[in-house]
């Protein structure tokens, strides 16, 4: 039998893949099981924005695929619309639905089509000491409470901001305020790089803060019931206005969180897509997707389970999608009996 190997460029090339990857599991990371609740959680000194171009400048005369791939948020959505990426990893789902439709801090639609939803529960919490007396967000604005809130770090623009803080603007305006007025009213924004950093366990069990607007409501979410806040419901005009824009409604019940006390409206958070133009050659997507395949059991999971390719296009709790399917993609999985 032949001896099979790599092309000397594609050795190199994949072998510094290979090295990036497993960068995250070297003595540049860490392990902490403050970070997220109940789980030892890895994080790094490596950076976790992804950029990365293979292949060549297409051309006329050859065959060549040059691809490229982002991870990010809005401005990564609309580069690859723009051509200036084949592929862009997001978080949640909503960002495809609403660059799909023109909403949100998208001006126009954009010419894009789902390749995989990666399945991530998540719902956007907005948590309130008891001892604040607020069963509302109407009466945060009605009594222009200066509450003291845990959230991300805000932004100049939506466009330029993550999509956590678009959701909570857009939260806010939707209920007549903004985190401004309460800075106005004599509150306080007390900023974290992501839900789960340390801090904002500390000062929800501390006592520092008495509200907590987020998602990755996985790692905050049962220590704050646990120390006495609970959940607004987002309903009425609010909810109408995150449904216009391209939020599906859902339920905090399904967090199955102790001590909730009963159903509260909010809105999805879940989903992991990847994104692709709509113009993307069929045999490119179909390709993008054996590449899935081949690979599912090293990509790493936010629910805990082996990656399942059926789940990608199932368009479930998990995996939302309001945008469709590459046909490249829908061949793929039909073909090979993922999509029924």
């Amino acid at each position: 039998m032949a001896t099979k190997r790599y092309n000397a460029g594609i050795q190199r090339a994949k072998g510094i893949l290979e090295i990036a990857a497993s960068l995250y599991d070297t003595s540049l990371s860490h392990q902490t099981r403050r970070a997220a609740e109940g789980t030892l959680q890895t994080d790094t000194r490596v950076g976790r924005a992804l950029r990365l171009t293979l292949g060549v400048k297409a051309n006329e005369r050859s065959n060549d695929v040059p691809l490229s791939f982002t991870t990010g948020s809005f401005r990564e959505i609309s580069a690859v619309a723009a051509g200036e990426y084949s592929l862009a990893w997001v978080n949640p789902s909503v960002l495809l639905t609403m660059a799909h439709r023109g909403k949100g801090p998208f001006k126009k639609p954009l010419p894009l089509r789902t390749l995989a939803v990666f399945p991530s529960f998540d719902v956007m919490g907005f948590a309130v000491h008891e001892s604040s007396g607020i069963t509302s967000l109407a009466q945060i604005k009605r009594e222009r409470i200066p509450l003291k809130v845990s959230t991300g770090y805000e932004a100049k623009t939506d466009f330029t901001g993550s999509a956590t803080m678009f959701t909570i603007s857009a939260t806010l305006r939707a209920a007549g305020f903004s985190l401004g007025d309460i800075r106005k009213w004599g509150g306080k924004i007390h900023s974290v790089p992501r839900p789960s950093h340390p801090t904002r366990r500390a000062a929800i069990e501390n006592g520092t803060i008495n509200a907590v607007f987020d998602e990755g409501i996985k790692s905050w979410g049962q220590t704050a019931l646990d120390n006495g806040f609970r959940y607004l419901p987002l309903d009425g005009a609010v909810l109408r206005q995150l449904k216009s824009l391209g939020y599906r409604p859902s339920v905090m019940s399904r967090c199955g969180f102790r001590g909730l006390g009963g159903d509260i409206q909010t809105v999805d958070f879940s989903g992991w897509p990847m994104i692709v133009r709509a113009d993307m050659p069929n045999d490119v997507a179909y390709a993008m997707c054996e590449a899935i395949e081949q690979r599912k059991r090293v990509i790493p999971t936010d629910n805990f389970k082996p990656l399942s390719l059926a789940q990608l296009c199932a368009n479930d709790d998990e995996a939302p999608y309001d945008v469709p399917l590459h046909p490249g993609a829908k061949r793929f999985y039909r073909e090979r009996g993922y999509l029924k």
